[in-house]
């Protein structure tokens, strides 16, 4: 398996959907099935009846996993959209942004 371009934590921008240009932070990756949660992104609502852990019941709004194609890693100098390539710097493999060089972990 290759090595993570997103993260648990990193800022993405979402490229396409119903959210396109909209920011958010990675919550979860979810590997196998090719998805990510971002947050305040992908919000669905569910209907829950009341429970006796809430008696009030209502609708429930959480973020949804979408495809992790549909977000690109956010460019630490300019904010838009990037594509990620590994280097090798002092013995370590970095993320690098495409659009700016900038290395995203450290």
């Amino acid at each position: 398996m290759s090595a993570a371009k997103i993260k648990k934590g990193d800022n993405v921008v979402v490229r396409s959907g119903k959210d396109k240009g909209r920011t958010g932070e990675v919550l979860s990756v979810l590997p196998k099935e090719g998805k990510v949660v971002v947050a305040g992104v992908n919000v669905a609502a569910r209907h829950r009846k009341p429970t006796q852990a809430n008696p009030q019941g209502g609708i429930e709004r959480r973020e949804a996993p979408m495809a992790i194609s549909k977000v690109g890693l956010a460019d630490p100098k300019t904010g838009a959209a990037t594509r990620v390539r590994f280097e090798i710097k002092d013995g370590k493999k970095v993320r690098v942004a495409v659009k700016s060089g900038e290395a995203i972990d450290g």
